[in-house]
């Protein structure tokens, strides 16, 4: 228990998911593409995206240090995404999923989830813009580092889902210096594209 505790206030030695780089000009933002993988997940319906992600985390919190099928502890990994689905309207509530990478030891068959709002998900192959900034990071900043990713990719012609987006966070909230966050726009499919055309 120590050494997951450890990982997830100090953010070191933390497994990550593979990805590849897309060939990409632009030097404000990457593009990457993620192979199909399975994460654990919970939902959280609200207004407000800092409240969300802190719910959703001590979920998949519990879920890894032992509130699954096996009671067995399981190493904490990042990036901590938040996949952010707005509501229709200005008043109505948006879904919030918070998602844990699952090492690679468990991919293959991951430790089903006591609690009933905690799940696994297998998440599909996925191409994504990515722009990354340091510092603590909150809504507001993320939506202002949002702005500017969905600007970059307007001014390059680069299509995406505007619907959607993801948080990543790399860090506890005790890693002072160093941090890193990202924004992730998923990148639409050459069938999504021509859809709208």
């Amino acid at each position: 228990m120590l050494k997951t505790v450890q990982q997830a206030l100090f953010s070191t030695g933390l497994q990550l998911p593979k990805w590849e780089p897309v060939e990409n000009k632009a030097t404000d933002y990457e593009v990457r593409k993620y192979g199909a993988t399975k994460w654990v997940s919970t939902k959280v319906i609200g207004m407000e995206l800092d409240p969300a992600i802190s719910k959703g985390f001590m979920r998949l919190f519990n879920y890894i240090q032992g509130n699954n099928e096996k009671k067995v502890k399981i190493e904490m990994t990042a990036p901590v995404t938040c996949l952010v689905d707005p509501g229709a309207g200005p008043i109505c509530e948006t879904t919030f999923t918070t998602s844990f990478y699952i090492p690679e030891e468990h991919q293959a068959d991951p430790v089903k989830p006591s609690d009933p709002d905690v799940f696994i998900e297998q998440r599909p192959e996925l191409t994504v813009f990515v722009r990354v900034f340091g510092g603590f990071t909150n809504a507001q900043k993320a939506q202002e580092e949002l702005i500017k990713l969905s600007q970059s990719l307007q001014r390059d012609g680069q299509q995406f889902e505007e619907n959607v987006y993801y948080t990543a966070g790399y860090d506890s909230p005790f890693k002072l210096f160093n941090r890193k966050n990202e924004v992730w726009l998923i990148k639409k499919t050459g069938e999504d594209v021509k859809t709208e055309a």
